[in-house]
């Protein structure tokens, strides 16, 4: 978290929604309706879901309505096309804004929101591994906040908010370890996209249920923590723990593990961040330890080796998580479509990082080229990988 923009007053708090129609959107827009009194919807957006977009919108007839990814047929929706939504995030009064939209296309709607004074809850993980450096110092410039949403990054924060940063030794996230954790290596290249995409624990959409099977989610997560918090990567460590029940951990310097525990539940870290900078008490993730067993184990490099890249692109620098996520971006892309199979996603991104990145990334126009050139890359590799 950065800045410290508040709420001022007693009114209702005014919500920008980004990705309605996704996981995140519609578990956000659960905590809004089971709390009218506290939050309302100032605008929404959906990428090309206009149906699913206008349903959502009933109800918050003051909303305005944003199609990211095509033109609109709908006299309810206002905005169409990217640069429209960047224009309605600016432009439109409210206090926060809920970034769930799904991969390098959240970038810039985070910049847009944090630049023009408006708190960001954090569901995209992107915009901090593509631009990390850039996104905080936007939000530190704007005395805006950036909260993370993802389970993970939600209860570091927590954790690091009751500690002394002189007393952290070490931060460790837990991965579900996905819907194949337990499937054979040798067969891990026969898996279909419906295997891949069922979770056992989470209820997400389906690209980030390929990430998680593969563990590149983590890895982006391991990117985000890194820059986050400002830890050294050497000092950020995963865990498998198959019950999501553990979000994550902070070991302190005398050895102590301190743990945030509650039921997977997604609309807990939202409700918490909304009602941020003020602690409410939370209905969702309540949790009964009775009869509940625990089990943590390390990742296996061999099932898992997506998530040894991404330390690797650490070490790298910025260009090279930059690479990471395109080049993902663009296997998990092609294996969903069929194009690709599924060991052929790690292929992808280690073909892709082979080549040289920028240590250091400075400004979005070196982002966003460095980001089209790394799925240029992607692709060549990916075709490489098709003539074999």
């Amino acid at each position: 978290m950065t800045g410290k923009k508040q709420v001022a007053g007693n009114r209702r708090k005014r919500v920008i929604l980004l990705g309605a129609t996704g996981s995140v959107g519609r578990q956000t827009m659960d905590v809004v309706a089971a709390h009218p009194d506290e939050f309302e919807i100032s605008a929404m957006s959906s990428h090309t879901d206009e149906d699913g977009l206008v349903d959502l919108a009933r109800g918050h007839d003051n909303a305005r309505l944003c199609l990211s990814g095509r033109r609109s047929t709908s006299s309810r929706v206002a905005f169409s096309g990217r640069e429209e939504l960047l224009f309605m995030i600016a432009t439109t009064t409210a206090d926060i804004v809920v970034n769930g939209i799904a991969g390098s296309a959240g970038l810039e709607p985070s910049l847009t929101a944090l630049s023009s004074g408006k708190n960001l809850a954090l569901a995209n993980k992107e915009s901090i591994v593509m631009a990390g450096r850039l996104v905080l110092a936007t939000a530190m410039s704007n005395g805006t906040c950036v909260l993370p949403l993802d389970s993970e990054h939600a209860a570091v924060s927590r954790l690091l908010e009751r500690m002394d940063p002189g007393d952290v030794e070490e931060i460790i996230l837990t991965a579900s370890g996905g819907g194949l954790r337990n499937r054979p290596v040798g067969e891990l290249d026969r898996v279909k996209l419906e295997d891949a995409v069922a979770h056992p624990t989470w209820n997400m959409g389906r690209k980030i249920s390929v990430d998680s099977s593969t563990m590149a989610n983590k890895g982006l997560e391991v990117i985000e923590a890194v820059r986050l918090f400002g830890v050294p990567a050497e000092r950020v460590h995963v865990v498998i723990h198959p019950q999501s029940i553990v979000h994550s951990l902070v070991r302190t310097k005398d050895g102590a593990l301190y743990a945030q525990l509650s039921a997977p539940d997604m609309r807990a870290p939202i409700f918490n961040a909304l009602a941020w900078p003020e602690r409410r008490t939370c209905p969702y993730g309540i949790l009964d330890l009775a009869g509940i067993s625990l089990d943590f184990e390390r990742p296996d490099p061999v099932r898992f080796p997506l998530l040894d890249a991404a330390y690797g692109a650490l070490r790298a620098g910025e260009g090279a998580c930059i690479a990471y996520n395109a080049s993902n971006e663009i296997a998990v892309e092609a294996f969903m479509t069929g194009i690709l199979g599924y060991t052929g996603i790690y292929r992808v991104v280690a073909g892709t990082l082979e080549s040289s990145w920028p240590m250091l990334v400075d400004g979005l126009d070196d982002i966003i080229e460095i980001d089209r050139a790394a799925r240029g890359a992607a692709v060549t590799t990916m075709e490489g990988i098709q003539r074999c």
